[in-house]
């Protein structure tokens, strides 16, 4: 009987099978993700509300968003190497504490600076979820099935930002600001207690091999060789590019772009916003499939969702006249829905290139990609809105150059990268170990 390694991947071939079990465990991580994605984005559905409520303007308002994605971003190397040194479980539950408390603080705050400082204790929770949960779908799963069940990670986000989208939204004009974040912040304690009962790092017989960990040398290594691997570098530029438009899009200016720009109501914005997180969760499942059977597809599939999201936005703010048509914004919205499919090609760049000891790091470097870029945009557009008297044709027009920034990376990375994912390849046929039946 042969044994041997996956391409892409040091783990034998012996690797974890799934099954029902799996899935079992991977969903309990998921839930923790898919409510920690409802009180990222809770705010987007209630920026109208927060700009009355603690009598800001649009750059005060996008501040709620930047410092949240700020965090968000500075974490993510930092909760890759826990994830990486105590294990999923741990890193997850104070996740939980932490994004629960800053959704509850949120609730009660009294002024702009303590709604500040609860965002930014969401966005420190926040943050040490989604490595985690890649973590643990690399734990329980075999590796084919990595970009499958990494989709379906995002599937679960999108379906809670649909969540926010409907239900928050309306237990906020129903119930008022601080029944609406204080009962939502319940869901935190649910999942919380699910996953100190249930959830567990890895399968009997699967524990990972123990890797010395000493301190700052350590730290050093770990990003240092994970920064090294071009394609640790292509899958962060990737994620760059592909998930800001949609993720400024819901995260915070998408409701006054679409009621103050264009005219439409509450209601009908709404829906829109909600037409792009279904066309996410749509895509999201194309992509994975594709992706798990042609692994060559991946890049194709990144640029092809930037070019399209590039054209239809230039479509929407070049429109003549005051306002877009309805069925240039329904295209819009069903694009903008692919952004997030695509930024969850990234890390099946980064993973291949990277032993299951630097997954987390190299995920949280992947990470930090599209939330820089969102961060960034967020902060461009509320000044631009208020240097040019909320002219949102040049305030989006900022989506553009972030675009091209990626792209030029992107395509510097990209011949790299293939060459590096080949040779790994070719060795890991090589290292083939045969044993006695």
């Amino acid at each position: 009987m042969s044994r041997s390694t996956l391409p892409g991947d040091s783990r034998p071939a012996g690797a974890p099978p799934g099954g029902r079990r799996a899935m079992a465990v991977w969903g309990i991580g998921v839930s923790v993700y898919f409510v920690a994605v409802i009180f990222r984005t809770s705010l987007g559905v209630a920026g109208l509300d927060a700009a009355d409520r603690f009598h800001v303007n649009a750059s005060a308002l996008s501040t709620f968003s930047i410092l949240q994605l700020l965090v968000y971003a500075g974490m993510q190397i930092p909760v890759g190497l826990l994830v990486d040194r105590l294990g999923t479980k741990k890193v997850l539950t104070l996740g939980v504490v932490l994004f629960t408390a800053g959704q509850l603080g949120f609730a009660f705050s009294p002024s702009y600076g303590t709604a500040l400082a609860s965002r930014a204790l969401l966005g420190c929770g926040d943050a040490m979820t989604f490595i985690s949960v890649l973590r643990l779908g690399t734990r329980w799963f075999p590796a084919r099935r990595g970009p499958l069940v990494a989709q379906l990670a995002g599937l679960a986000g999108m379906a809670g930002n649909l969540v926010s989208t409907l239900l928050l939204a309306r237990l906020l004009h129903g119930v008022g600001w601080t029944a609406a974040f204080a009962g939502s912040s319940l869901a935190g304690v649910v999942v919380l207690v699910l996953l100190l009962l249930f959830l567990k790092d890895h399968p009997e017989g699967h524990e990972p091999e123990p890797f010395p960990h000493r301190g700052a040398a350590y730290v050093r290594r770990q990003i240092a060789a994970s920064w090294r691997e071009p394609g640790t570098r292509l899958g962060l530029w990737v994620h760059f590019t592909t998930q800001f438009p949609a993720m400024v899009f819901l995260l915070l200016w998408g409701l006054p772009f679409l009621v103050e720009a264009q005219g439409l109501s509450r209601a009908v914005a709404g829906e829109l916003l909600t037409l792009v997180v279904l066309s996410n969760m749509a895509v999201g499942l194309i992509y994975g499939q594709v992706v798990a059977r042609h692994h060559g597809a991946r890049l194709p599939l990144a640029l092809g969702t930037v070019g399209a999201t590039a054209l239809l936005w230039a479509a929407t703010l070049a429109w003549p006249g005051e306002r877009a048509p309805m069925w240039l914004l329904v295209a819009l919205c069903v694009v903008l829905g692919s952004c997030g499919p695509a930024s969850m090609l990234g890390f099946d760049f980064a993973r291949p290139a990277n032993p299951p000891e630097r997954q987390g790091t190299a995920s949280g470097i992947t990470n930090m990609g599209g939330f820089v870029a969102s961060m960034t945009t967020l902060f461009a557009v509320g000044v631009l809105l208020d240097a040019t008297d909320d002219d949102y044709t040049v305030a989006f027009s900022s989506v553009f150059v972030l675009q091209a920034l990626g792209i030029s990376q992107i395509l510097r990375l990209r011949g790299r990268a293939a060459r590096r994912e080949r040779e790994r390849m070719v060795a890991s046929r090589v290292e083939t170990v045969h044993v006695p039946a």
